[in-house]
């Protein structure tokens, strides 16, 4: 653990703007996703075509959306910027997965790829300086 609290206190010496702009266009991604999803439901069907027959397709359906949209607000703001990182992998990871077991398609690979190395990395860096989880920190 006190190797957490000293990347976090490096993390926090060295945030920069660009970082922090970073997480907030991670977050406005996953949003528009989330709204992509809830305004045309086919694509997310179509999407989860390969793996219609496992138990809780269903249920994925209905998680993906809300999670994108809150957690995509959460991660722009950086309130518990960790937490909605943690809840977006799950989903990433089945993006990728999806990409092997269906019709492979590069683009749709490489964002789900690119969107998932950004969220293990502020799953490790934090929200940063310009954050509500920072400010709420200093408030104490």
């Amino acid at each position: 653990m006190p190797t957490i609290k000293s990347l976090n206190k490096w993390a926090n010496a060295h945030s920069y703007y660009p970082l922090d702009l970073l997480r907030i266009a991670l977050g406005v991604f996953l949003f528009i996703k989330g709204i992509n999803f809830i305004s045309n439901s086919q694509i997310l069907v179509d999407l989860l075509r390969p793996v219609q027959n496992l138990a809780g397709s269903m249920i994925v359906i209905h998680y993906v959306a809300p999670a994108h949209l809150i957690g995509g607000i959460m991660i722009a703001f950086g309130l518990l910027t960790r937490w909605s990182v943690t809840v977006q992998l799950p989903l990433l990871i089945g993006a990728v997965l999806i990409n092997f077991l269906g019709e492979m398609n590069a683009a749709n690979l490489v964002i789900a790829s690119v969107i998932l190395v950004l969220c293990v990395f502020f799953l490790f860096y934090g929200s940063g300086k310009h954050s509500v989880d920072y400010y709420l920190k200093m408030q104490q």
